[in-house]
């Protein structure tokens, strides 16, 4: 079988993803009047999370997972140090692959200042290749929560509601955000 460029180029993807979606984020939050929302990433990717999205005194970390629209994504992989900071959350991006439009979202966390629910009962992930002798280790600090445990969020209102519980605006300054009007 053939690679896509989405298989081919799956690391470039990610970040171009990661970029799209502070984007959307960025967007959103300007259009409704907040511009001062800081998006921080990690030097060193091992404490669970991709993003920093800070408003006010109220700080998300944000592990980020993707996949195209109408997978068969069944489980989703989380870092257990994720568990570790106060408002962490996972949100899951569903594409277009072919326009890398965004939405819907899925959403797994908490409100503002709780902590992300226990995963640890969870089962723990297993590398995806084997080692020298074929047998695919455990990785003890991931853990697998089925996608059903996500709550799905429609737009990038809802992704910022749940992020940051209403402490943002309403009503943009224009009244429109890009082409949906806001009620």
């Amino acid at each position: 079988m053939k690679g896509t460029e989405h298989s081919l180029y799956s690391s470039q993807r990610e970040v171009l993803l990661e970029h799209l979606f502070a984007g959307e984020m960025m967007r959103y939050l300007w259009l409704t009047g907040v511009h001062t929302l800081e998006v921080l990433k990690p030097q060193v990717d091992d404490s669970g999370y991709d993003l920093v999205f800070e408003i006010s005194s109220i700080a998300r970390h944000v592990q980020l997972k993707s996949t195209t629209r109408g997978s068969a994504l069944s489980r989703v992989k989380v870092n257990c140090h994720l568990t570790e900071k106060t408002s962490g959350c996972v949100i899951l991006i569903e594409f277009d692959d072919k326009t890398l439009e965004l939405g819907p979202f899925y959403w797994f966390g908490g409100r503002p200042g709780e902590k992300l629910p226990d995963i640890s009962t969870f089962p723990v992930a297993k590398h995806t290749k084997g080692n020298a002798q074929g047998v695919k280790l455990e990785r003890p600090n991931i853990r697998q929560i089925p996608r059903s445990k996500f709550q799905r969020l429609d737009t990038t209102k809802e992704v910022v509601d749940r992020l940051f519980g209403g402490v943002v605006p309403a009503r943009p300054l224009n009244g429109r955000i890009g082409e949906q009007e806001v009620k």
